[in-house]
């Protein structure tokens, strides 16, 4: 919020000047009012293997995160790019596999990569569109530069958080909303559904039947799925809501079985369908990639997109897209190590207790070290977990994540956040809604911001900047 003289950035002037006027009391009794809202909303989250999973809320800080329009309009750019690459990517992989025979991407870290589906191979997915919701991860780490975490290209998640969130906040603190020019996300759900529409098979009719497959409701995100569901006016399903017969998919329903053209699923590549993948599977549908490959549904996102997200890949992201697109990356990444590599792999295990070491394929900020916040017995275990095997790592330096002001019980005290703006691509192109998930860490000094962690979520507002209100 404020600047290295201490005074407020300009985007967070009038935001400061509340939050200075605000009695501790008005902010105590709107954290219990948000997290009141919040229960009766019954938006939960669940951690596996916890016996009080389904009850855990995700902590709800009432302090927006702001970034100006003029910070947004370079970071959407650069969403877009590289969402764009990442879809020509997969179609080559899958296709003519240019990039692979220019050698440009080691051919070993696509063949060996557990997400990569041999099955998709020369098969054409309507657009060429395989990445329809990717949620990409941002921090940053000075006033100027945005840095690209992790891309997630399979089942991205939060989307429900971000527009529950703002709702909390219209309602809770209206003063604020007057005072700043906040631009809407409520738009979301009609966004995403015209995209869905949009890749719908070429025989589908002219108002396309789009469901969302969900594994269930001891899933840990199943209320986003049903949130979500209900956002975009279409059946919430299971595996077991579905059929396939000669090579087209249906659904069940009261007045008889309904084609399905459009499958939002929710659901990893594993479990689609116990035909193609693992037969123990009783959460898919079989056939399902059958009708598939026949052209007749489309499944968003793609199966095995899951390539595209992973670690190790992620660190030859700028040459992905200088090669197909020709340009420069506008979003960097962070600067990565590749211990599969042996010199790298001997300066990481020197230089572990000032690193953050990763699983190529890990997420939910489980199987990771933050160096710095390690014991030595932590620091000895993953030395020896990569020595076995170090091609399924990654470790990066400990940045300097920004922070944000965050209401605690004792006052108003910083917490490092990173942001997920959610980026759409339908056959029309790539949109992004201005706004995203932000992620704060609620613990002092921790950098870790997953939910599965403990960690909480904030509303984020692109506002105008300042001297552009009439």
């Amino acid at each position: 919020m404020t600047g290295p003289d201490g005074e407020p950035r300009e985007v967070y002037a009038r935001l400061s000047r509340w939050l200075a006027e605000a009695p501790p009391e008005l902010l105590a009794s709107r954290r219990a009012q948000a997290d009141l809202l919040f229960r009766r909303i019954g938006i939960t989250f669940a951690v596996y293997g916890e016996k009080d999973a389904a009850e855990r809320l995700i902590p709800f800080d009432i302090v927006p995160r702001l970034i100006s329009q003029s910070e947004w309009r370079r970071l959407e750019v650069g969403l877009v790019q590289r969402v764009k690459a990442m879809n020509m990517f997969l179609a080559d992989i899958y296709g003519p596999r240019e990039i692979l025979r220019a050698g440009i991407v080691p051919s070993a870290l696509v063949y060996q990569n557990p997400y990569f589906r041999p099955e998709m191979v020369n098969v054409r997915v309507p657009f060429d569109t395989y990445v329809h919701i990717a949620g990409i991860d941002i921090v940053r780490i000075d006033a100027d530069d945005f840095y690209v975490l992790e891309d997630n290209a399979r089942t991205p998640s939060g989307v429900s958080y971000m527009l529950e969130n703002r709702e909390v906040m219209m309602r809770l603190f209206p003063e604020l909303f007057a005072a700043h020019r906040v631009a809407p996300v409520e738009n979301y759900a009609d966004l995403l559904l015209q995209s869905l529409r949009s890749v719908a098979p070429r025989t589908a009719d002219a108002d396309p039947v789009v469901v969302l497959l969900t594994p269930g409701q001891y899933n840990s995100a199943y209320y986003e799925h049903s949130f979500l569901a209900d956002k975009l006016g279409i059946e919430l399903v299971e595996g077991r809501d579905l059929f396939v017969d000669d090579d087209v998919v249906y659904m069940r329903t009261t007045e008889g079985p309904k084609q399905v053209d459009v499958i939002y699923r929710r659901l990893d590549d594993d479990f689609l369908d116990p035909l193609a993948f693992r037969p123990d599977s009783t959460l898919g549908v079989p056939g399902l990639m059958s009708a598939y490959r026949a052209g007749t549904v489309t499944l968003a996102n793609a199966v095995g997109t899951g390539v595209a997200d992973d670690k190790a890949l992620y660190t030859y992201m700028p040459e992905i897209i200088q090669f197909y697109l020709g340009e420069a990356p506008l979003l960097k990444n962070v600067p990565t190590y590749r211990c599969r590599e042996p010199e790298t792999l001997r300066y990481v295990l020197e230089h572990l207790p000032e690193l953050v070491v990763k699983e190529v394929n890990g997420s939910g900020g489980y199987g990771m070290l933050v160096g710095p916040h390690a014991t030595r017995a932590e620091i000895e275990l993953f030395a020896k977990k990569l020595t076995l095997d170090p091609a399924n790592f990654i470790a990066q330096p400990t940045l300097a994540l920004s922070t944000c002001p965050t209401a605690m019980p004792g006052g108003i005290s910083p917490r490092h956040v990173d942001f997920r703006p959610f980026v759409l691509t339908g056959s029309k192109g790539v949109r992004v809604v201005p706004g995203g998930l932000t992620r704060v860490a609620m613990q002092d000094g921790s950098l870790v911001v997953n939910s599965s962690q403990g960690g909480g979520t904030k509303d984020t507002w692109i506002i105008e900047d300042a001297g552009t209100r009439s």
